[in-house]
C-alpha cells in the first residue's frame, strides 16, 4: 500500500507535511535515485500558478540534482503539456507541480514516466522506498563531478499551443464561432487563449490573470457560474473551462447551460462509432446512468472503473480501447493525446460540431442524464474509524437504497486528494436524489 501517493501523486496544504520543501527536495532525490537506476538523465519540470510552485520547484530541481540527474524547467504549463514535451524534448521522466482543482494553498507534485505515461505501482513503492530513507537521514549526495545541472525551456508554451492546434483537422477552422474561454487563473492561462485565437475563433478569454493565489477561485471548471454568465451576456456559441492544470474540461452551449464529462465523452464516442470505432468506453464508478445506457444505443460496450483518471487509463490498457473519461470533466482519447487533455478534448468535441454543422446544444440531446446529486462530507481521519463502516451511515445507506430500488443508486467513496467523503446519488427524480443524499450526508457528520 502507498504510503504517500495518492491516486494523483503526492498532495497536501502547502507548510505542512508532505508539501515542504524539505518533504519535496527528498522526493526529487528518491525519485532521482530510482529512475536514475532505470537511465533517466534528464527530468523536465512544470508547473501551474500557484506562488507555492516557486518553493517546491526549488526542492525538487536541488533534490534531482543531488541524485545526479539534470532538470529541464518549463516554467507554468498544463499538466498534458507537461506530458507531451517529455517525450518532444526527449526528457526521461517529467513532475508536474499543481494540485488540480484544489485551492491555492494546497499542492501537488506528479511524476510521470517516458513518454508522459504515468508511474507504476511498482516504481512509485521504489520511490516510496527511498523516500523514506532520506526522511530517516539517509540521504545522499552525489560527488560534485556527477551533480545534476538545471536548464530553462524558454518556448515550451509555444510548442505545446501548435502541438494542440494541429488537433483541429486541417481543412477545419473555428471562424465564425464566438467562444469564452476559462483558463481558471491557472496553467492555461497563455496556451489556452493562443490556441482558440490562433485556430480563428472569435475570442472572450476570461479568468486569464493569476497572481498565485486566485488559481481556481470562483472560476475555471468547478466554477462554473461566471463562464455560463459571460456565455449568455456576450450570446456566444458555446463556453470552454479549464481546471487549474488544463487536465479537466467542462463545456456551457449557448443557452448557458453546463454540458459535463459524461455528455462530451458520450459525444466523443457517438463521433468515433460513425468513423469506424469498434472498441468500447471506460467510465467511473460516478458516471451518469444515462451515459450507460447512451452507449448501449450505440451497441457500444462500457466499463465503470474505480474513480480517477489513473484508473480509467488503466483499464483502456487492458481492454485495448481508446475512449474514456469521468462526468468531473477528465477525458481520454488516446488516438489524439497520451493522457487526459482538456484544451485537445474540446477541439475534439469542436470538430464533432462543426463536421455535423451542429450546435452543442443539439448534439448531446442523444443522451439523457438522470439526476445526480454529489455532497461532499469533510472527515478528520481516526485510525480506529472507518466513517464509512459506521452502523449509522451502513443503516442511513441501507434505507436509501430499498427506496430507490432499481432506479437509482448510491455511491459513497473517499476522495484520494482531500479529507472529504463523497456521497452520490443517482434517481429518477432529482428532488428524490438530493433528499436521499442529504440523509445519508447527515449521518456522516453526526
Amino acid at each position: 500500500m502507498r504510503k504517500y501517493f495518492g491516486t494523483d501523486g503526492v498532495r497536501g496544504r502547502v507548510g505542512e507535511f508532505p508539501m515542504t520543501p524539505i518533504f519535496a527536495m527528498k522526493l526529487g532525490w528518491a525519485a532521482g535515485k530510482v529512475l536514475g537506476a532505470e537511465g533517466v538523465k534528464e527530468v523536465l519540470i512544470g508547473k501551474d500558478t500557484r506562488a507555492s510552485g516557486y518553493m517546491l520547484e526549488s526542492a525538487l530541481e536541488a533534490g534531482f540534482s543531488a541524485a545526479g540527474v539534470n532538470v529541464a524547467l518549463v516554467g507554468p504549463l498544463p499538466t498534458p503539456g507537461v506530458a507531451y514535451l517529455t517525450s518532444t524534448f526527449r526528457a526521461d521522466a517529467g513532475v508536474v507541480i499543481s494540485a488540480s482543482h484544489n485551492p491555492f494553498d494546497d499542492n501537488g507534485i506528479k511524476i510521470f514516466a517516458q513518454g508522459g505515461q504515468k508511474l507504476t505501482d511498482d516504481q512509485e513503492h521504489e520511490i516510496e522506498c527511498w523516500l523514506q530513507v532520506a526522511i530517516d537521514g539517509g540521504m545522499s549526495c552525489v560527488s560534485s563531478a556527477k551533480l545534476g545541472k538545471a536548464r530553462r525551456i524558454d518556448d515550451a508554451a509555444g510548442r505545446y499551443t501548435e502541438y494542440c492546434k494541429a488537433n483541429l483537422p486541417g481543412h477545419l477552422s473555428l471562424n465564425g464561432l464566438k467562444i469564452v474561454v476559462d483558463s481558471a487563473n491557472g496553467a492555461a492561462y497563455k496556451v489556452a487563449p493562443a490556441v482558440y485565437s490562433e485556430l480563428g475563433a472569435e475570442l472572450i478569454s476570461i479568468h486569464d490573470t493569476p497572481n498565485g493565489i486566485n488559481i481556481n477561485e470562483y472560476c475555471g471548471a468547478t466554477h462554473l457560474q461566471s463562464l455560463c454568465e459571460t456565455v449568455l451576456a456576450h450570446q456566444a456559441d458555446l463556453g470552454i473551462a479549464l481546471d487549474g492544470d488544463a487536465d479537466r474540461l467542462m463545456m456551457v452551449d449557448h443557452t448557458g447551460t453546463v454540458v459535463d464529462g459524461d455528455e462530451l465523452l458520450f459525444l466523443l464516442a457517438k463521433d468515433a462509432k460513425a468513423l469506424g470505432y469498434s472498441g468500447g468506453v471506460v467510465g467511473t464508478q460516478m458516471s451518469n446512468l444515462g451515459l450507460e445506457q447512451a452507449l448501449a444505443g450505440l451497441e457500444m460496450p462500457f466499463l465503470r472503473a474505480k474513480v480517477g483518471d489513473r484508473y480509467v487509463m488503466e483499464q483502456l490498457k487492458a481492454t485495448g480501447w481508446r475512449l474514456g473519461g469521468e462526468g468531473s470533466g477528465h477525458l481520454l482519447s488516446l488516438d489524439h493525446a497520451s493522457t487526459g487533455d482538456a484544451i485537445i478534448a474540446s477541439l475534439r468535441v469542436l470538430s464533432c460540431l462543426l463536421q455535423q454543422g451542429t450546435r452543442l446544444f443539439d448534439a448531446k440531446q442523444g443522451m439523457h442524464k438522470l439526476p445526480q446529486t454529489l455532497i461532499n462530507v469533510r472527515y478528520t481521519a481516526q485510525a480506529d474509524i472507518d466513517p464509512l463502516e459506521t452502523d449509522q451511515v451502513q443503516a442511513a445507506v441501507a434505507l436509501v437504497e430499498t427506496a430507490l430500488g432499481q432506479d437509482g443508486r448510491v455511491l459513497l467513496r473517499k476522495s484520494g486528494t482531500e479529507p472529504l467523503i463523497r456521497v452520490m446519488v443517482e434517481a429518477v427524480d432529482a428532488h428524490q436524489a438530493q433528499h436521499c443524499a442529504e440523509q445519508i450526508a447527515k449521518a456522516l457528520v453526526n
